[in-house]
């Protein structure tokens, strides 16, 4: 029995301080922030030479995705269809450690379709196509649609490097800070469709940078 009362009174210290540390413990829960509605890839543009599969040499492969910076403002609220625009390509594409496409190539694509921003229930949207590249002075068809937008922080004049390669890890026109992130209140739709999510019209401003995909290869080279 005395055996059995020092066994007691050695455990219930144990257990009282067991006790408090459950009672005091930090049970609450920190709930994460909604995602924006954007879309269905990352957030972050590259700052640094995109690599090209060496599969086919000499040529941009379908699936290929390029960030490209828009020379013109656009809006759904004044562009036409088949309204013509310019970007330029932000950070060099490498194949087998050379430039393939350098930073500051031109690309140009067209409007494909308007949707304005109506009154009830309707976001306005804008399908850009892009259906041209200029690479070292020779200019080269193409196609390829709109996988994600970002926001420029602002754009530097760098005239000795403005529209010609920049090297490895060149940035042409230098964006200041990189980007922002991916445009809040926008979304893309089937076909390269960069929606407003707040039944507004959708803005782009010259700067913008857009994420494009190949849907066709592009020979450049040979």
């Amino acid at each position: 029995m005395n055996r059995s009362l020092t066994l007691a009174a050695v455990m219930l210290p144990v257990l009282f301080a067991s006790g408090y540390a459950c009672a005091t413990r930090d049970t609450s829960v920190v709930t994460p922030p909604p995602t924006p509605r954007t879309s269905d890839v990352t957030s972050q543009a590259p700052t640094a030479p995109e690599t090209v599969p060496s599969a086919d040499r000499g040529s941009i492969p379908v699936g290929q995705e390029m960030d490209v910076r828009l020379s013109n403002s656009l809006s759904s609220e004044t562009a036409a269809v088949e309204q013509r625009f310019e970007a330029t390509t932000v950070v060099d594409l490498m194949q087998d450690g050379r430039v393939l496409v350098p930073a500051g190539s031109i690309v140009q694509g067209v409007v494909s379709g308007v949707d304005k921003a109506g009154r009830v229930d309707r976001d306005g949207s804008l399908t850009l196509s892009f259906d041209r590249i200029s690479v070292r002075g020779r200019e080269h068809d193409m196609r390829a649609s709109a996988t994600q937008v970002f926001e420029s922080k602002g754009i530097r004049a760098e005239a000795g490097t403005a529209g010609i390669g920049a090297g490895v890890g060149g940035i042409v026109g230098g964006i200041i800070g990189g980007v922002k992130g991916a445009i809040i209140g926008a979304a893309i739709g089937a076909g390269g469709a960069i929606a407003a999510t707040d039944g507004k019209d959708i803005e782009l401003p010259a700067g913008s940078i857009v994420r494009i995909r190949m849907d066709t290869p592009v020979r450049v080279v040979g």
